[in-house]
């Protein structure tokens, strides 16, 4: 995973979106967790399976394992352990970085991955819904179909037995039938959308929607102000 900011104290561990939506936010998270490191408050950017660097295929994951690997990267971040082995590693003072408090900050989908992790509490940046996510990976496939001249049946995706294309991205079928229903946490949260979002939230922020971008984008204005609220955030739930 990517560090930021001191080795001890709370610290904010990020959840990207799903499939192709996690390209388009990756510097956006960064340019936050930056933003929070120069606030005094660590941040960490895991690979989950399927997504980044991880070598595992987009469509050998599931939800099981990528809110499994989420809720582990948390508790690395709790328990410190030498890296190295030994009194070597402990005598040398390698000691890998600790925090008493961990904050989850989950960005569209990325807010169904939070929700066996033991976090202090969950900043939900635009959250959305498995169904939600669904429809958005069908309805793009729709549309490449049709520039394609072809036509796309999404009840294929109810007998389909090997991992289907949509939206660029290879998944399994048994992951689309699970993210029909998975929801976002309601414990712990902190709502967060866009002005232009219609959906109530417990504050709205101007920005760009990045993760409709064609290509990866930044939005550093928007990072900042993301970046000051959970740094308020945190405050308020210390206090």
């Amino acid at each position: 995973m990517l560090r930021f900011g001191p080795a001890a104290g709370p610290v904010v561990v990020v959840a990207l979106p799903l499939f192709e939506e996690a390209n388009r936010t990756r510097a956006f998270a960064v340019t936050i967790l930056r933003a929070l490191a120069e606030r005094g408050i660590a941040g960490a950017l895991p690979d989950l399976p399927g997504q980044g660097e991880s070598l595992v295929p987009t469509h050998e994951t599931d939800l099981v394992t990528l809110r499994a690997a989420f809720a582990a990267a948390v508790e690395a971040l709790k328990n410190p352990s030498p890296i190295g082995r030994g009194k070597e590693a402990r005598s040398a003072g390698r000691v890998r970085a600790t925090h008493d408090r961990v904050f989850a900050l989950a960005i569209r989908s990325g807010t169904l991955l939070d929700t066996h992790a033991a976090v202090t509490a969950r900043y939900h940046l635009s959250p959305m819904s498995g169904a939600d996510l669904r429809r958005e990976l069908i309805r793009a496939r729709q549309a490449s179909s049709r520039e394609a001249g072809d036509t796309f049946d999404p009840a294929s995706l109810d007998i389909a037995s090997e991992p289907v294309e949509l939206a660029g991205n290879l998944i399994a079928p048994a992951f689309l039938a699970v993210l029909a229903a998975a929801i976002p946490s309601t414990e712990a949260i902190r709502t967060v959308r866009l002005e232009t979002e219609a959906k109530p939230a417990d504050v709205k922020l101007p920005g760009s929607p990045l993760w409709r971008r064609a290509e990866p984008d930044n939005d550093p204005a928007f990072a900042q102000a993301v970046a000051d609220d959970i740094a308020q955030w945190i405050a308020a739930c210390a206090a």
